[in-house]
């Protein structure tokens, strides 16, 4: 099962930050229970879901209602009985301190030090839920001014990095800029973490297997609006140009969704938000993984696709 920017809140509908764009925070919640209704009922039964991140809204912050949100949307995956991968994106950020968010049920890196990078705090990880197929979740924040205390490195870094190539008094504002992803809202990978993911598809390539890759924020311009896209994107394709395992990056972000094969045959598929559907449709997917392709059957706005590799 697949969905991507839920952005639950118990509040009436509003817009987005530039107001032309209706979002839905409390129908959510319904659309996401419709999901796992759908997920539930699938034959054959889903093997796990991946949750693309802003599970809840910002807002949520300002309310004082971050955990209770939050409670509610892991209450409503939790009725099914398979696991949930989840991403971490900007609102999960902007509700919860990284430290926060290990303690949360949006930890789903497992337990124990060899599935991801040293720095426990970086929400990447792999896991084989079929033989000879790899999911390998990225965190797109992992170089990001959000989530993290002012005075800290990691903070002080991610803000040297973003005013380089932001000089606005909007952080959040992609105006005038010549790389208009360089905004706060996005983040990027670590040097520690492209290391490490580079060792994964080494792994992968040495034992033939096939490697979806998670992420909340895009990695390829074409399948991104030109704005949401992680910071050094670049860096992240490298990694995955090096090898011949990635058949497929899923992403969100980008409430539009959008779609490319690149120049290497990877398909990368930017999923619709679900906080943007109108409670008269909806905007989640299930995906058919066989030997040569993968089969997206989606549900509302999201298209139905076959990725073949």
């Amino acid at each position: 099962g697949v969905v991507a920017d839920i952005q639950f809140a118990d509040a009436e509908d509003g817009h987005d930050f530039g107001g032309c764009r209706r979002r839905y925070y409390r129908h959510s919640l319904r659309l996401l229970r419709e999901a796992v209704r759908a997920w539930a009922g699938e034959s054959p039964p889903i093997d796990f879901v991946l949750q693309l991140g802003d599970s809840i809204d910002g807002q949520n912050a300002r309310r004082g209602e971050a955990e209770s949100a939050l409670q509610q949307v892991l209450e409503v995956l939790g009725q099914l009985s398979v696991p949930v991968h989840h991403a971490w994106g900007n609102h999960e950020l902007y509700n919860f301190s990284r430290a926060r968010l290990v303690q949360s049920g949006l930890y789903s890196r497992p337990a124990g030090g060899s599935d991801g990078p040293p720095d426990r705090e970086c929400h990447a990880y792999h896991c084989s839920p079929a033989p000879r197929l790899r999911l390998v979740v990225l965190d797109t924040y992992d170089v990001s001014t959000l989530g993290t205390e002012p005075g800290s490195p990691r903070y002080q870094e991610s803000l040297r990095v973003l005013r380089e190539k932001n000089p606005n008094d909007d952080l959040n504002s992609p105006e005038g800029l010549k790389e208009p992803h360089f905004v706060a809202f996005n983040g990027g990978f670590s040097q520690a973490q492209l290391d490490w993911f580079d060792e994964v598809l080494k792994f992968s390539d040495e034992n033939q297997e096939k490697v979806i890759v998670t992420a909340h924020v895009p990695i390829h311009p074409c399948a991104s609006n030109g704005v949401c896209l992680a910071w050094n994107y670049e860096a992240a394709l490298s990694v995955i140009h090096a090898h011949g395992c990635v058949v497929c990056v899923l992403a969100g972000h980008l409430h539009d969704g959008a779609y490319c094969r690149d120049s290497h045959g990877v398909h990368h598929l930017t999923l619709e938000g679900l906080i943007e559907t109108p409670p008269d449709t909806n905007a989640f997917g299930t995906v058919h993984v066989y030997e040569d392709k993968m089969v997206l059957k989606g549900r509302g706005r999201i298209p139905d696709r076959v990725m073949r590799f």
